[in-house]
């Protein structure tokens, strides 16, 4: 659920949350009262709060919520140390950019799976130029699209095995893995966080090596560049 007494705000976050996949806004809210109120007749994971708001606040609001999961976004800097008082999920700076909204998405997604005692997931289930094959996620080193077929992608392990998969999109592979372990560096490759060993402005130097005995090397794609430094953040 949202919750921002400003329209034009609320209306961005509404549509930032839109463009994230398996994120539903069950209601967006203008008014902190009616929030309130109707907090206690809906289902829902977690909640956005801004903070400052007139007649009642979003800390005051986040104290009445039961210890469901608040992410607060706001233009202040001033109230961080009592939002994390609140053991809230995150706190966003406003302007919001999506990939930092993502970012706290992803950690409420974390939270939520945790505390409801909810397995992680460890791998997935591919179709492969070898069979049906399970990659576990910590063995997944790096993928590029195949120069054969640019509808399928070449994964590598960090053992050096490698595997086709089949008629698969960026975008999906990206559903599959867990966000804050892989990044897409460029369009045509996507890197394990765990291989990353030198990086700058433009380049990502892996510890991963190459068919000529070096370390594998990637360009930092200026698209891509924002996440990439997000998630090494982490």
């Amino acid at each position: 659920m949202l919750l921002d007494d400003e329209l034009p705000g609320l209306t961005y976050l509404k549509m930032l949350c839109e463009q994230l996949p398996d994120l539903e806004v069950v209601k967006a809210f203008i008014d902190p009262n009616t929030f309130i109120k109707e907090a206690a007749n809906l289902e829902f994971d977690f909640c956005i709060l801004d903070i400052e708001m007139p007649e009642m606040n979003g800390l005051q609001i986040a104290n009445l919520l039961n210890g469901k999961p608040v992410i607060f976004a706001t233009a202040y800097k001033d109230y961080a140390a009592e939002a994390f008082d609140l053991n809230a999920l995150d706190y966003i700076r406003k302007p919001i950019k999506i990939e930092r909204l993502k970012q706290a998405v992803d950690k409420a997604k974390k939270h939520i799976s945790t505390s409801t005692g909810q397995s992680q997931k460890t791998f997935i289930q591919l179709n492969t130029n070898k069979g049906k094959a399970i990659l576990f996620f910590d063995k997944i080193a790096y993928v590029k699209t195949s120069e054969n077929d640019s509808r399928d992608k070449v994964a590598q392990l960090f053992d050096g095995e490698e595997f086709v998969l089949k008629n698969i999109t960026f975008d999906k592979l990206a559903e599959l893995l867990p966000s804050g372990d892989f990044c897409r560096v460029n369009k045509k490759e996507l890197l394990s966080i765990k291989a990353v060993q030198v990086f700058s402005f433009d380049e990502i130097t892996t510890n991963l090596i190459c068919e000529q005995g070096k370390s594998l090397r990637l360009s930092l794609n200026e698209n891509y560049r924002n996440e990439f430094l997000q998630k090494i953040k982490i």
